[in-house]
C-alpha cells in the first residue's frame, strides 16, 4: 500500500536544487506527484506531493533533512488520507489588482473566512506599474464557496474592501 506525504521546503535559489530534492526522492522510493515550486524573495520553495510504496517516510525524511548542509531547509508531513468534502461547493475565482499597501490580503481573505469560504489556490505577486512604477498588488485566487453562500453579499462585500482600498476586485 503506498502512502502520501508533503514535502516543504526552502532554500537559497541555484541550479541544481529541483534535481538534488528528485534524485533524493527517488533514491528512497518516492514517486513525485505533484508540486508547486516558486522564487521568492531571491529563495526557491515548494510543497511536493510524493507518495511511498510501503514506507513509513522516516528514512526519505532523514535524507531530505541531511540536505540541510547545503542551505536546504525540509519538512516532511504525512498525508491523513481523508479529503475534505466538497459537496454542494462550487469553485469561485477572484482578481485582485491595485496599489500596494499592507492589509489586502487579510481583508479580502477575512470577507471570505466570515462566509466559511475555503481559499484553495492563491497567487500573488507585487509588481512596477507600466507608466508610473508605482507597486502594484495583484492576486489571484480559486476558491470554494458553500452551496449556501449569499453571493450578493458577498460581491458587497469584496466592493466595500475594493472601495477603501482602491483596487479592482472581479469576482468570476
Amino acid at each position: 500500500m503506498s502512502k502520501t506525504y508533503i514535502i516543504t521546503f526552502i532554500g537559497d535559489d541555484r541550479p541544481g536544487l529541483v534535481e538534488q530534492l528528485s534524485s533524493t526522492i527517488e533514491r528512497h522510493g518516492g514517486n513525485w506527484q505533484e508540486s508547486q515550486l516558486s522564487q521568492l524573495g531571491g529563495k526557491f520553495a515548494g510543497l511536493i506531493l510524493v507518495s511511498l510504496a510501503g514506507a513509513d517516510g522516516t528514512e526519505l525524511e532523514e535524507a531530505l533533512k541531511g540536505l540541510a548542509a547545503s542551505g536546504l531547509s525540509v519538512r516532511v508531513t504525512p498525508c491523513s488520507g481523508a479529503v475534505a468534502s466538497t459537496e454542494g461547493e462550487h469553485s469561485i475565482a477572484l482578481s485582485v489588482l491595485g496599489p500596494d499597501r499592507p492589509g489586502i490580503v487579510r481583508e479580502i481573505s477575512r470577507a471570505l473566512a466570515q462566509r466559511q469560504i475555503n481559499v484553495a489556490e492563491m497567487e500573488s505577486s507585487v509588481e512596477s506599474a507600466p507608466m508610473s512604477g508605482e507597486l502594484l498588488f495583484r492576486a489571484a485566487i480559486r476558491a470554494l464557496v458553500p452551496a449556501d453562500t449569499d453571493m450578493g453579499d458577498l460581491q458587497d462585500s469584496l466592493d466595500t474592501i475594493a472601495n477603501q482600498m482602491t483596487l479592482e476586485i472581479d469576482l468570476d
